[in-house]
């Protein structure tokens, strides 16, 4: 004998199923919203164009000189604009420009000084990029905040160890934040003319075991994701590691796995438009004219949209990879292995997200650290 249950009146199972279907409807349609909506911002498009300068003025020197390598150093260098404050003082933005410009340096002269082992280089590599987390944190920097002190030191890990070049490549870099200080210096000028400054003091937001448990995580994964690239043997392991640090930039769980999404969706289509772009890069001019063209996008992109954003990154981080090279290599090839490089990173550091932001490790963690500082702090209290 069968019996019917009525629609109406349905079981705690059929209920439970409804609202899970209700819940998943839910964060399919928040996703969809969040793929395709451009975020608000006030930020001036004097800083893009500024961006393109203090990168672009490097490369055409570079290539002007016939040393192309020496320019996208320079260039790299001239990131450090990104750092520029607004709405403060005078004294205030050149301090911390020339603080960042100095850290630039700094985290080139680690990379490279372990580049001759694999494994020493991971290994440094991922206690720097602890350290630079844990300070950028307890000052509370605002983005890009530790990415490009890392992702220099990632990229001059896997560089050819070469003693004598040291100072050389040191000293580009140098040259390059040089050049953003001074555009920085009489951008600023100009602006404070026009706009009242309101000092910002450094404050810190994070407890002092929250931070440091936060940027351990950071440095293992970094370290952990350069060590993968380089063991598999990827002709460009730095990749994986600057993906694992992008994604892992994320402020919460549901952004650091939105982000890997993204990361991967917009890397797919930027590879697509690098393929289209290809043909029409061929000499190193076009080369250098197209990085200048794609910065000034992303950074009129990257805080309204980051998927949106990754489109462009992609093929400009392969521009300034391959542009040493004129482009010489397969394009099929090239696009296949940086989509493996970027996906593997993105993978790890949506593990690594998960790691950061769940709630019961980060908690266990930061008591374990609290206990061992009492422990420590009695034991030699009485001897």
């Amino acid at each position: 004998m069968c019996v019917a249950i009525p629609v109406d009146n349905p079981s705690g199972t059929q209920q439970y199923a409804i609202q899970m279907m209700q819940q998943i409807r839910q964060i399919i349609r928040a996703e969809a919203r969040a793929l395709f909506e451009l975020k608000k911002t006030e930020r001036l498009w004097h800083i893009p164009v500024l961006a393109s300068l203090c990168t672009g003025l490097p490369l055409l020197a570079g290539f002007a000189s016939g040393r192309l390598d020496y320019g996208i150093l320079g260039c790299i260098g001239g990131l450090v604009i990104l750092y520029l404050p607004t709405n403060t003082t005078l004294v205030h933005r050149m301090i911390t420009v020339i603080s960042c410009s100095f850290g630039f340096m700094v985290s080139l002269a680690v990379g490279v000084t372990f580049s001759f082992n694999p494994y020493l280089s991971s290994l440094f590599v991922g206690l720097f990029a602890l350290a630079v987390h844990w300070v950028a944190n307890y000052f509370a920097m605002k983005p890009p905040g530790s990415f490009f002190f890392i992702m220099i030191t990632s990229i001059a890990g896997t560089m050819p160890f070469e003693l004598d070049s040291i100072p050389t490549r040191i000293g580009l870099i140098g040259m390059g934040t040089m050049l953003a200080c001074v555009l920085a210096f009489f951008y600023s000028l100009l602006m404070l003319r026009k706009q009242k400054p309101v000092t910002e003091l450094l404050v810190v937001k994070k407890s002092v075991y929250s931070n440091l448990v936060e940027s351990v995580v950071v440095g293992l994964f970094v370290g952990g994701s350069l060590l993968a690239g380089q063991l598999l043997q990827l002709e460009k392991p730095y990749w994986v590691p600057i993906s694992c640090l992008a994604v892992m930039q994320g402020v919460s769980l549901r952004h650091v796995w939105q982000r890997s999404f993204q990361r991967i969706l917009g890397t797919f289509i930027g590879l697509g438009l690098t393929w289209l772009l290809l043909p029409y890069t061929s000499t190193p001019l076009a080369i250098c004219l197209s990085i200048i063209l794609l910065q000034f996008i992303i950074e009129m992109l990257v805080v309204r949209h980051y998927g949106l954003a990754v489109i462009f990154i992609t093929p400009m981080t392969l521009f300034l990879a391959e542009a040493g090279s004129a482009m010489t290599a397969d394009p099929n090839a090239l696009i296949y292995t940086r989509f493996v490089d970027i996906v593997l990173g993105s993978l790890i550091g949506a593990l690594g997200g998960w790691v950061l932001y769940h709630q019961k490790l980060r908690h266990n963690a930061v008591r374990q650290l609290r206990k061992t500082r009492v422990a420590i702090l009695r034991k030699e209290r009485w001897g």
